[in-house]
């Protein structure tokens, strides 16, 4: 009896929440994290309600306009989740219906999942509502300052004048590093005696492996594989962008001499965006274009699933990151990853058995890490999180709010 009671004293309190973030018809590791996140305190026994956002932009603004709205995720929602998918940039009527699901699910806390200045006038209305409602309201950073968006003249004036409106109206923030927790507060002047910021940790992109059966999936995974059997496969993955680095990696692969390129494919499977062309342009002309696969589009999930099933090693050559969502689906899946030491990386990766990190910006260092690779292959490394790491950390963060809310 004793046990059981001690038991029930650590038991989390089952709270009511709500996860506003990106929806899936804008679909991105952003999209990914929040609907796995409101799986995960569900899971933790917490009532949960998800409320995304649908409509961003119009559409035609997009970089990948042509896939918007497309069934291209597996991704499933627990449940005992309730969702409203969701608001409209423009609002009228999404944002009335999304303040009723709100309401009528009287919250205690709403976490607001920060990626892009886009949504930010819908995110002053809801955690406006949240506030008045009697919610505590929680910020999660995954981009502390989207660089390319406040390049953007108007743009970027827009989110510098409102965004901090939208901070200051948090009780808490999240980051995924102790990095990211300096960088915001660098950035947007948060005071942590104020408001905690909490380090949560990141669960692993593993759904992919496990989503739901179709007719053409049914039977074994299959691989997706150009390269030779008896050679290292070699996979870039994800949106490509100037802050990716693919243009160097490129450049490492072909720095690799004659005998050992041999020994090496490069597979890049990836959407061209903002009209960086540049690295698919030195594919196209590069005198290893016979050892190279590229697939220049947003994949499936099941296909993403056959080229992470087929590659041997994944290459990450960031020029900046605050969080990588291609870390987490490679070390969901166990692989050997060559990665620059760049932002919150590295200690996101921190515990991972198959890691090599290189400095960034420097095709001849990435060229000898992918030369290490190989030392790595053959073993499945696990991830060093969990879904329910994450979860614990909510907590934490639970407990400090409800110790300031005392004081």
């Amino acid at each position: 009896m004793a046990q059981s009671t001690a038991d029930a004293a650590q038991a989390p309190r089952p709270r009511r929440i709500v996860v506003i973030g990106s929806g899936t018809r804008f679909l991105s590791g952003i999209s990914v994290y929040t609907v796995r996140l409101a799986n995960a305190l569900a899971a933790d026994g917490h009532r949960v309600g998800l409320l995304t956002m649908r409509r961003l932009i119009p559409a035609r603004l997009y970089p990948g306009w042509k896939r918007v709205g497309a069934d291209l995720t597996v991704l499933e929602r627990d449940s005992r989740v309730d969702q409203y998918d969701g608001v409209d940039w423009f609002w009228i009527p999404s944002m009335f219906r999304a303040a009723w699901f709100l309401l009528r699910r009287r919250p205690q806390v709403v976490i607001f999942e920060w990626w892009t200045g886009t949504v930010v006038h819908s995110y002053i209305c809801l955690a406006l509502l949240a506030r008045a409602a009697g919610a505590r309201v929680v910020v999660e950073f995954h981009e502390i300052l989207a660089v390319e968006e406040v390049g953007i003249p108007l743009a970027g004036r827009y989110v510098r004048i409102f965004a901090p409106i939208f901070f200051r109206l948090a009780s808490a923030y999240g980051v995924h590093s102790e990095f990211d927790r300096q960088l915001a507060i660098d950035t947007w002047h948060l005071d942590e005696a104020k408001r905690p910021i909490e380090v949560l940790p990141h669960g692993p992109h593993d759904h992919y492996q496990t989503g739901k059966a179709t007719a053409a999936t049914e039977a074994a995974p299959s691989r997706l594989r150009e390269a030779p059997a008896d050679v290292t496969n070699l996979l870039f993955f994800g949106v490509i962008r100037p802050y990716k680095g693919l243009e160097h990696l490129v450049e490492a692969f072909e720095a690799l001499s004659h005998e050992e390129a041999q020994h090496f494919w490069l597979t890049v499977v990836g959407e061209t965006w903002e009209g960086y062309t540049q690295p698919v342009e030195m594919i196209e002309r590069s005198p290893r274009r016979a050892r190279m696969t590229l697939v220049n589009r947003y994949v499936t999930d099941a296909e993403l699933d056959g080229y992470m099933r087929g590659a041997d090693v994944v290459v990450l050559p960031y020029v900046r990151s605050s969080l990588s969502g291609p870390l987490h689906v490679a070390m969901g899946y166990g692989v050997p990853i060559v990665m620059t030491d760049v932002g919150g990386n590295a200690e996101a990766a921190a515990g991972y058995g198959g890691i090599v990190l290189v400095a960034a910006e420097d095709p001849a260092a990435l060229a000898d890490g992918i030369r290490r690779a190989p030392l790595f292959t053959g073993t499945r490394h696990e991830h060093p999180h969990s879904w329910g790491n994450t979860a614990q950390a909510y907590e934490r963060l639970f407990t400090r709010l409800d110790k300031t809310a005392r004081n």
